[in-house]
Order: structure tokens, then sequence, then C-alpha cells
């Protein structure tokens, strides 16, 4: 496959996704509604009892944005979106349609990929660039982040979103099932990470949980509660290589030896 051929599949599945309005918009509402609502309640907060409540935007508001964008909203909408590609082409029911055309169905499931990252780097995007609203136009008085500060957290959202979605991808891509999918994704991110993590029992076992990987890449502080498992930057590089290897994996796999 050249690169044009890639590219207009890659196209074809992008558009696929962006005609999928349910899901481009609860990726949006999932992704924008916790910041408006965040930055919303600490500016009324801070009208109503200046003395009390600081403004609503600055640095700190920002760590607390990013990581409502980062570690908790950004993520689900991420699994969203690589759910609908994994899934999408079977339960559209024209998977068939696509296999006897005669391209190869491992090109079929890595088209996916890239296509789903696109949309779901735009909705974070969208995220980052309100959350950047939010912190300077309500800052008044208050230090704002510095521009390293800004850019290494862009870069970590789109990193940690990104990773789930391709490993939502894959593991959509393997189950077949949309429901399962995003319940099985969305459990193991917010109840069964989080308790792993915890168990200190588990010792260096903790150390491949996708989330704290992640975790060990935001440029913010985080509570004890977001990141119970500390870890080289190697270490964290390595876990994320591996989940993204495994569900990439896995997906081809399925995608190549199911029935059509």
């Amino acid at each position: 496959m050249n690169a044009t051929v890639a590219a207009q599949m890659t196209g074809a599945d992008l558009l696929k996704l962006r005609k999928k309005r349910g899901t481009l918009i609860w990726a949006l509402v999932l992704a924008l509604a916790p910041l408006v609502i965040f930055f919303a309640v600490k500016a009324i907060q801070h009208s109503s009892n200046p003395v009390k409540y600081g403004p609503a935007g600055g640095e700190s508001s920002y760590s607390d944005g990013l990581r409502l964008l980062g570690l908790f909203f950004g993520p689900l909408a991420a699994i969203l979106i690589g759910v609908e590609a994994g899934t999408g082409d079977v339960a559209a029911g024209v998977f068939r349609d696509l296999v006897v055309t005669g391209r190869s169905r491992v090109e079929l499931f890595f088209s996916r990929v890239p296509a789903a990252l696109a949309l779901c780097w735009t909705v974070m995007t969208v995220g980052y660039v309100l959350l950047l609203a939010g912190t300077f136009a309500f800052a008044s008085n208050l230090p704002t982040p510095e521009a390293g500060l800004l850019l290494e957290g862009l870069g970590f959202t789109l990193l940690a979103t990104g990773v789930l979605c391709v490993v939502a991808v894959g593991f959509a891509s393997l189950t077949t099932s949309k429901p399962a999918s995003i319940t099985a994704l969305i459990g193991w991110q917010l109840v069964a990470s989080p308790l792993i993590a915890s168990i200190g029992s588990l010792g260096s076992l903790r150390d491949g949980v996708l989330s704290q990987a992640l975790v060990h890449f935001v440029p913010v502080h985080v509570g004890d509660r977001n990141a119970t498992v500390a870890m080289s930057g190697a270490t964290a590089t390595i876990v994320l290589a591996a989940w993204l290897a495994v569900f990439l994996a896995l997906g081809a796999w399925r995608t190549r030896t199911m029935d059509a």
C-alpha cells in the first residue's frame, strides 16, 4: 500500500467518524463541559465573595483544568472515539463490502488508527484552547503559566488521550462490540486502574497500569489519589509502548481472522 492509498483510506475512515454525530457530540461534551462548569463555578464564587475566593483563572486553575482534561474527561472522550473507529464498520454492516474490494484486512484496521487520532486530537485541541481562554481571561492579578508549561500541557493532553484512543481502537476491534468495549475501557480507566495502583502489596506489578504511566508525564502536580506509583521516565515509556503494541496487534489479528 503506497502513501496515496493509505491517505485515501484514512480520509475515508475519518469521514465516517465525523458523520457519527452522536459520538462527536458526546466527545465534545466530555472534553468541554467540565471545563466550562469548572471556570463558571469559580467565577461565580469569586464574584459573590472575592475575599474568600480568588479569581477563576491563573496558574492554579490551569493546573486543575489540565488534570480535568488530560486525566479525567479527555480520556473518556478519547475512548468513545477509539471505540467508534474500531467497531464502526462491523456495526454498520459494511465490513464485508470492504473486504471484497480486495484491500488487506490489516490495512483496513491500521487506517482506522490515524483517523481516530485525528478526530481525537481535534477535540482535545478545542478543549485545550478553552482551558487557555479560561486561564488567561479570568486570571485578574494572578500569575499565569509560562509558555513552556503551556506547550508541555498540550503535549501531555495529546499523549494521554492519544494513547487511550489507540488502545480503544485495538480493543474495540478485538471485541467488535461497542457497548462492551466502552464499558470495559471506562471501567478499567476509572475504577480498576486506581484500585490496582493503590494495592501496595502488588509491588512493581503496578508499574504496568497504563494510567500510572501516563501520570508520569503530566507537567503539573497531581495528588496521591492520581499518582500512587513512582516510576522512571524509561519505565513509563516502555509501559506505554507495550500497551500500544499489544492492543494494536490484537486488533489487527482479530480484523484479519474474523468472518466477513
